[in-house]
């Protein structure tokens, strides 16, 4: 089991970006252990993925406390690989994780109190095997507790040395910019936003992008294949081991049989491009210069090194962007 990374990790292809106004670059592509490092999955093959990954120069790993499943259990076997690969190279990544849906019952499990986040820190480094997390993000805004407790929290957190850097997920252009001030206020800078962003999910070009470029946050965008609706994989229907198939999954039936003839549109866009559609949607991502990374998820090393290759063409021709665009608003 004994793991030596590539020596040349850095000397790959992967290009990394200045986060916002901060110090810290982020790979242009990262790993979320969303899905397949859950208790249901295969720890080999998690193992593999993140090895690969590393070995690519892909510097960044992002949990949360409710990923799985169960809850909690993608936390616990990252920590198991952790500790057998990655301890010697701590310093050489970011992790973090984030709080913010049910993770037990009671009124203290959930949303953004300062009880829930901070008590939910605890467990999430307890159950990596961490001292720290680079990035401590609030997951989602809270409509009943004040969002300066939650942001007192996420300084807090900075603060006791328990995170480097704060950020949120899932926050409207708004709040943002509210929690953004907070937060400045209190010292303890906005590092990030984690929006959900693909060519299927566009909220964020409605006044999210811009609150981020002016605040000097950086972007992270999740599902970005939109969960396997943007690539090849749903082109002919639903495969019986995809996420649409699995009881515990988030993608629904019903949700794919629409995106399919779009898919199916893109899919010739891509191959013009010489990529598949997977690549061209995280290409399509990152030729935005205010998104600092797109955080992918894979199921196995195959796809992990398919996604990569889509920063080996990142340039977009107004024709194949007005083609696009035709094809989305259809």
């Amino acid at each position: 089991m004994s793991y030596t990374p590539d020596n040349e990790r850095y000397d790959k292809s992967i290009n990394y970006r200045r986060c916002g106004r901060s110090g810290i670059k982020l790979p242009e592509i990262s790993l979320g252990l969303w899905h397949n490092f859950g208790g249901v999955d295969v720890l080999d093959n998690g193992r593999a993925m993140l090895r690969y990954a590393f070995d690519q120069g892909i510097t960044h790993f992002d949990l949360a406390n409710n990923y799985g499943p169960p809850p909690g259990s993608a936390e616990e076997n990252f920590g198991i690989l952790f500790k057998e690969n990655f301890r010697p190279y701590r310093d050489e990544l970011i992790i973090s994780t984030k709080a913010g849906y049910l993770m037990w019952p009671g009124p203290y499990g959930e949303w953004g109190s300062r009880k829930y986040l901070l008590s939910s820190l605890d467990q999430s480094l307890k159950r990596m095997g961490l001292e720290y997390v680079d990035i401590f993000y609030s997951h989602r805004p809270d409509p009943d507790t004040p969002l300066e407790e939650t942001m007192m929290a996420l300084d807090y957190a900075v603060r006791s040395g328990k995170a480097l850097y704060a950020g949120i997920s899932n926050y409207p252009a708004e709040l943002t910019r509210k929690a953004a001030d907070i937060l400045k206020q209190l010292g303890t800078p906005c590092l990030i936003h984690q929006p959900k962003y693909s060519m299927f999910e566009r909220w964020v070009e409605k006044g999210l992008l811009d609150t981020v470029e002016n605040e000097g946050i950086g972007v992270i965008a999740f599902s970005p294949l939109a969960q396997g609706l943007l690539t090849n994989r749903y082109l002919d229907g639903i495969p019986e081991d995809s996420r649409a198939a699995k009881p515990w999954g988030y993608l629904r039936e019903d949700q794919v049989t629409p995106a399919i003839t779009k898919a199916k549109k893109l899919n010739k866009v891509a191959s013009s491009r010489g990529q598949s559609l997977a690549q061209m949607a995280i290409a399509w991502l990152l030729k935005d210069h205010r998104v600092t990374s797109v955080l992918i998820g894979a199921s196995s090393v195959a796809q992990l090194k398919d996604n990569l290759a889509s920063t080996n063409n990142l340039t977009f021709s107004v024709v194949e962007l007005n083609q696009i665009e035709e094809i989305l608003k259809s």
